[in-house]
């Protein structure tokens, strides 16, 4: 029987999936931890500093990740 993947291995295989997206424009995120049911990511290479960070963050990784992972109150950025 299989056995249930927690909420921080869902978390982390939705990340996996969207970092090579970032990866291609030369920078990548990791997850630094999570908060009850918040997600804190922090961004690494060109996406620290990058204007449209923000952007990516809400409209890539936490969109990405509330439809892979329907628990995901948020996505907030940790400071580097």
């Amino acid at each position: 029987m299989a056995e249930e993947k927690t909420f921080e291995q869902k978390v982390q295989e939705g990340i996996d999936e969207i970092r090579p997206m970032l990866q291609r424009d030369g920078g990548d995120c990791e997850l630094v931890g999570i908060e009850g049911k918040k997600v804190k990511i922090r961004f690494q290479g060109a996406c620290q500093g990058c204007p449209g960070a923000a952007m990516t963050l809400k409209m890539g990784i936490e969109r990405h990740l509330k439809q892979r992972v329907p628990d995901v109150e948020e996505v907030i950025a940790a400071q580097a």
